[in-house]
């Protein structure tokens, strides 16, 4: 990368590495999933909370760090704070000098 251009990134996943079984792992993100939308709605309003083709929100947000705030505070808000782990979907064709 060079200067100040961000990395892309085409999606951030939430990551119950924190559940004792696969039970415990959809629960939490569930519950998760459900406090993302009431926080999106919050910021963004409501058309913000349209869901795509594989079950993601897409918020018109400005820059990595607001998704990342977003689902932080979705995190926090479930209860999940250090059970549920960030991850993220880079565009690695980026990381490559001239393309």
């Amino acid at each position: 990368m060079k200067g100040d251009k961000e990395l892309s990134i085409a999606e951030f996943m939430i990551l119950p590495t924190g559940a004792t079984s696969f039970k415990e792992a959809m629960r939490m993100g569930s519950e998760t999933y459900h406090h993302l939308r009431k926080v999106i709605k919050d910021k963004y309003g409501l058309d913000a909370t349209a869901v795509g083709d594989e079950g993601g929100f897409a918020p018109n947000i400005q820059n990595n760090k607001d998704a990342l705030e977003l689902l932080t505070d979705a995190i926090a808000k479930a209860g999940y704070t250090g059970r549920i782990e960030i991850g993220m979907d880079v565009a690695s064709s980026e990381f490559y000098k001239d393309g």
